[in-house]
């Protein structure tokens, strides 16, 4: 099969930090277009959106999605109806219904959708999921903490309707723990810290529960200066297994089992290749569903206002 001829669709801050060296870095797709209003890349098609790019003669198998998720929906059905393959950037939407339409309309039309939740290709992730098969767990808790200043500077758009808030580093966790927990959970109590100025929360403090009643707890806050905190602690019946560094750290009884760089987006790559190639989708939206929870069982509490 010769190289997918992808094209990328919004050119902003996650698409020029991860996607485009990861592509360069991955065999089996080309990138060969960008859409975006207000960037461009040299040496490769440049068009101000994605019905601007699906209107050119430009030949295009796949397209991934780097916007954010507020107003994908109508570019990922853009690009199905045209028949590409679509690859989504975390989180794969804006809301339950649209990415379950996403979901259908991919199957209807015969191509592929890669809803990808690039944490579970930390290094740690796979490794900690086979290890806790054989375990008891005890309990488990997240803290997800960082600095909203360093890793999205002046992106309004996060703090809107859809944009998720905390939500966004805090779904990285999610989509770790819906991954590598042996038995599935669902939420029972959500408090939500939402800036006086925002329409997002800025801080979350989560409580699950197991069908075989096991508690879970998630701390995520936007507000940590300093060191970042990604971790996840988890208490089994025979000691401690710890991720730390976003899943690319491993520690089993407080020894270090596995360190290791950031592959996080060749793998995702490399996995919309194969999803490509053999004609199968992979659409987990488990994540997605817990954070819709978080909002649904929410208690507000307002906190100082924030400025970017």
């Amino acid at each position: 099969m010769s190289a997918i001829r992808l094209a990328i669709v919004g050119l902003g801050k996650i698409a020029r930090d991860q996607h485009l060296q990861a592509i360069e870095a991955t065999d089996g797709i080309d990138l060969v277009a960008v859409a975006s209003r207000n960037a461009k890349l040299e040496g490769v098609h440049c068009f101000p959106d994605i019905d601007a790019l699906l209107a050119s003669d430009v030949e295009v198998d796949a397209v991934s999605l780097c916007t954010p998720p507020q107003g994908r929906f109508e570019q990922a059905r853009a690009a199905l109806l045209a028949g590409k393959h679509v690859m989504l950037e975390k989180p794969p939407g804006a809301t339950i219904a649209e990415v379950f339409a996403l979901d259908q309309l991919a199957r209807q039309q015969g191509v592929s959708l890669f809803a990808t939740w690039h944490s579970r290709e930390a290094a740690a992730v796979e490794p900690a999921r086979q290890l806790l098969a054989d375990r008891t767990i005890r309990s488990l808790h997240v803290e997800w903490k960082e600095d909203v200043r360093h890793w999205h500077p002046g992106q309004d758009w996060i703090w809107e309707p859809g944009g998720l808030g905390v939500f966004d580093p805090g779904i990285n966790a999610l989509s770790i723990v819906t991954r590598i927990m042996p038995e599935s959970f669902h939420l029972v109590g959500s408090d939500l810290s939402f800036p006086a100025n925002r329409a997002a929360p800025i801080a979350a403090d989560l409580e699950f529960r197991t069908a075989s009643g096991l508690k879970l707890t998630a701390a995520f806050d936007w507000r940590q200066t300093g060191p970042q905190t990604w971790d996840i602690r988890i208490e089994t019946d025979r000691g401690s297994v710890v991720l730390t560094h976003g899943g690319s750290r491993l520690f089993v009884d407080g020894e270090a089992q596995i360190v290791e760089e950031d592959r996080e987006y060749r793998n995702l790559y490399r996995h919309f290749v194969s999803l490509v190639t053999s004609g199968q989708s992979d659409t987990d939206f488990s994540p997605l569903v817990h954070v819709a929870d978080a909002f649904m069982l929410g208690r507000r509490h307002e906190v100082e206002a924030f400025e970017d």
